[in-house]
């Protein structure tokens, strides 16, 4: 490095994104008691290492292709362009690898990308891996009690690796073609990350069918309390505290944004456009009082529902939390916690959905409403430090939300869960759901013991399905 300013504002930036991913760590660690908190004793190893295992497969899969998809996909590629020559992250390059920047040892990159991404790709590459994680440990919730681990495991890459890294190409990188094209804004990922995986997550849960007993003959949903209230109010907080990263991650830390003449150095979102931390902190902290609140209320002081409010009110506002008023999020906030609620209990009772931690709702219902309503908030802002992208607008919203939920989302992993049901590998059998998951799952040959029998009688005599 040059000099003693630039080398501080590189390794500031290599500290930071460091910085991020240990706090996202806190997210995993809330979502796996989170789930184990809402499964039943029978299931709690086989919930927790379902969730575990999705770190060793997604890190590895992300390594030696999702990472390279983020940067060669966002012209689609064939709608705005072409792949996009990406060196610094296909899996073999040097830059993959502890780097001290210098000249290149090789001609696949050139001078520039070694100044550039010597210090920062592994950093940057682990931030989005926690991202990676996210998505799929909210699918992960959803289908707690009765998914094949394995079956789970390939919808996980799928949606880590796979999915939600092309819709970050398309709309979450500086030049995607829905920034470009549509005026896309998602600066904190409602869609982005949250409406993806709530999309894929339905797929899966609609081709599973319920657990048994969640609905009653005449198809009166049951609530299957949380077996550990506890451990799902400290892992929904730990979730909170996690996505203090999350959001700081999105974030560009310093850079110079002068456009002429001049420097001017701020903190940018995703897109490049100038941001504070200042800014979200306060937008962060409106969006999950109002989801809070709106919880409460909604749910008449249930605690699941009001936990579970406050993840979706940040998620509701986080599309445009970098350029909200703090009352814009607060109301965008309340307002996509009512939405998801609603709209959850609908799908719930009318298609006999039995979303087991509600992260259809809190994830993909309310990222849905805050990508479009942030079409609303902003129109006519700039998606783009580049004039000639489209402004952010309602019809490029929702289209941008579509996308993400249905497209990216809700099909891909439709199809995949089509292919694991056919090959009879998607549910576990009904003799093991009801004996526990963690006791019958790896016996291909399990003999109905009296437990079994018992637990099939007590659920006839209820008439439940």
């Amino acid at each position: 490095m040059a000099s003693e300013l630039g080398a501080l504002t590189v390794i500031f930036t290599e500290l930071y994104y460091w910085l991020t991913v240990v706090i996202m760590f806190f997210i995993h660690v809330g979502f796996c008691m989170y789930e184990v908190g809402v499964s039943r004793h029978k299931n709690h190893m086989h919930t927790l290492m379902k969730n575990t295992m999705l770190i060793p497969l997604v890190t590895i899969t992300f390594f030696f292709f999702g990472w390279w998809i983020y940067f060669a996909f966002p012209n689609g590629p064939g709608i705005t362009g072409g792949l996009v020559s990406a060196p610094w992250a296909e899996p073999w390059n040097e830059l993959m690898g502890p780097h001290m920047g210098g000249n290149p040892a090789t001609d696949t990159v050139t001078a520039d990308d070694t100044v550039l991404w010597a210090r920062l790709n592994g950093v940057f590459w682990a931030a989005f891996l926690l991202f990676s994680w996210t998505a799929a440990s909210i699918v992960s919730g959803a289908v707690i009690e009765r998914v094949r681990s394995f079956a789970f495991w390939l919808l996980a890459i799928l949606v880590g690796s796979v999915t939600w890294v092309i819709d970050a190409a398309w709309g979450w990188h500086p030049d995607g073609w829905m920034v470009q094209l549509l005026g896309y804004h998602d600066a904190y990922a409602s869609g982005v990350i949250h409406a993806i995986a709530g999309g894929s997550a339905l797929a899966y849960l609609y081709l599973l069918g319920p657990r048994i007993g969640k609905f009653a003959a005449d198809g009166t949903p049951r609530d299957l309390r949380p077996h550990n209230p506890w451990l799902v109010s400290i892992g929904l907080f730990l979730i909170y505290t996690g996505f203090w990263g999350f959001y700081a991650a999105c974030n560009v830390p310093i850079i110079d944004v002068q456009d002429g003449d001049g420097t001017f150095f701020s903190a940018t979102n995703i897109y490049l456009q100038p941001t504070t931390l200042s800014a979200i902190t306060v937008n962060f902290l409106m969006s999950l009082s109002g989801g809070l609140l709106t919880g409460y209320v909604m749910s008449r002081g249930n605690g699941f529902w009001t936990y579970s409010g406050g993840l979706a009110g940040i998620i509701a506002a986080s599309a445009g939390n970098d350029l909200y008023h703090p009352i814009q999020a607060l109301v965008t906030a309340a307002a996509g916690t009512w939405f998801m609620y609603v709209v959850h209990n609908w799908v719930e009772r009318t298609f006999k959905i039995d979303d087991a931690v509600g992260a259809v709702a809190v994830h993909g219902y309310a990222g849905f409403f805050g990508v479009v309503v942030a079409g609303f908030w902003l129109w006519g802002y700039p998606s783009s430090p580049n004039e000639a992208y489209a402004a952010i607008n309602p019809v490029g919203q929702f289209a941008g939300a579509m996308i993400m939920f249905w497209v990216l989302g809700f099909f891909p992993a439709l199809i995949l869960g089509l292919i694991m049901k056919a090959a009879g590998i998607l549910r576990i059998p009904r003799a093991i759901e009801l004996a526990g998951l963690d006791i019958g799952e790896v016996q291909s040959h399990y003999t109905i013991r009296d437990d079994i029998r018992a637990a099939e009688e007590e659920l006839a005599r209820s008439g439940a399905t």
